[in-house]
């Protein structure tokens, strides 16, 4: 394990945005992992925790000790004729994953295709695409105390999961490191198509009798088609989470705005397109300087080169301020802020 002084963070965050950590330090174990929160702790310094740094806006330099997880090693721990439960590392990118989930006809995972980031993110956000959510696939995973260093299992109960979020965005933030994930996959393809865009992608494709590859293409498809790419165009993917409101709510829009997009309603409530909203506001391919809205998504911000995270912030408050004045409806930033 080496320690580096004053490391750049800018190729560390698909955003772009450039930050320094006073140290830096990878990590590609547990007892790595240990050592380094230990090393923080003596000097208390603040630890910073990334993965592939999709789903974070950095808006300072750090001052303490940066820790990149660089966890690797996925294993079948368990095979029916029916199931598989594999345990994945933290390190792990995901959309590799899902590619070997595949190769290996282990079903489930194909809707969160092309999803950025590593699989120890996934639980913290919960990711979800096209009809299906981590939480459905997640059987448990292990994480690090970081108060006592020891490694404690979650069940999926445990992990409080709700729309893009988890216990470890809220209450347990910044409490653990997780270390490894374990997911139940199925081994008798069962294609989740009920999703809109999903349908009609298929469609364009002449598939007829769906496979779940078939559907990892089409999400494929669509995402390279509407998100840009961060290695060209510094984003980190949806700026803002769908808003869910309560069906008053949401009838009383939808006598204002009959093209309203909202999405099947659950225990919760209606979740409605905030992507439509800020589009409907005139916010689709604006920008400003080094900063914009990308032409084909309203809900990606992007980076045109050299944005400073305060100009980034920036826009995000006007884009809410407009669609709150208009909508009535929050808009909640998804990404980490630090």
């Amino acid at each position: 394990m080496f320690i580096l002084e004053d490391y750049p963070l800018q190729s560390l965050n698909t955003f772009g945005l450039a930050a320094w950590a006073r140290h830096y330090v990878e990590i590609h174990s547990v007892d790595e992992l240990t050592d380094a929160l230990a090393f923080a702790g003596a000097r208390k310094d603040p630890v910073l925790i990334l993965g592939g740094g999709s789903n974070v806006v950095l808006t300072r330099d750090h001052p303490g000790l940066v820790v990149r997880i660089a966890l690797r090693g996925v294993e079948v721990l368990e095979e029916t004729a029916d199931h598989c439960l594999l345990r994945a590392a933290a390190g792990e990118e995901w959309h590799s994953l899902v590619e070997s989930c595949l190769q290996n006809e282990y079903f489930g995972l194909e809707n969160l295709s092309l999803i950025p980031g590593t699989v120890g993110a996934a639980p913290i956000q919960n990711i979800g695409a096209c009809g299906v959510e981590l939480k459905d696939r997640l059987d448990s995973l292990e994480a690090l105390d970081r108060s006592t260093l020891k490694i404690v299992r979650f069940s999926n109960q445990e992990c409080g999961f709700s729309y893009r979020s988890s216990l470890f965005k809220q209450a347990l933030r910044d409490q653990y490191v997780i270390t490894s994930v374990k997911l139940k996959l199925h081994k008798i393809p069962a294609p989740v198509t009920s999703y809109g865009s999903v349908e009609r992608e298929l469609e364009t494709m002449g598939v007829t009798e769906v496979t779940p590859y078939d559907v990892s293409q089409a999400v494929c498809r669509l995402r390279r088609r509407r998100l840009p790419d961060p290695a060209v165009l510094g984003n980190a993917g949806s700026f803002f989470k769908n808003p869910v409101v309560q069906t008053e709510t949401f009838n009383e829009l939808k006598s204002r705005y009959e093209d309203l997009i909202s999405f099947p309603e659950t225990d919760e409530g209606v979740k409605l397109a905030a992507g439509w909203m800020i589009d409907r506001m005139g916010w689709k391919g604006f920008r400003s300087g080094p900063v914009g809205v990308h032409t084909e998504h309203a809900l990606v911000l992007v980076n045109h080169g050299g944005a400073k995270a305060e100009e980034v912030l920036g826009l995000a408050r006007d884009i809410q301020q407009s669609v709150e004045g208009a909508f009535g409806v929050e808009l909640e930033i998804e990404p980490r802020i630090y």
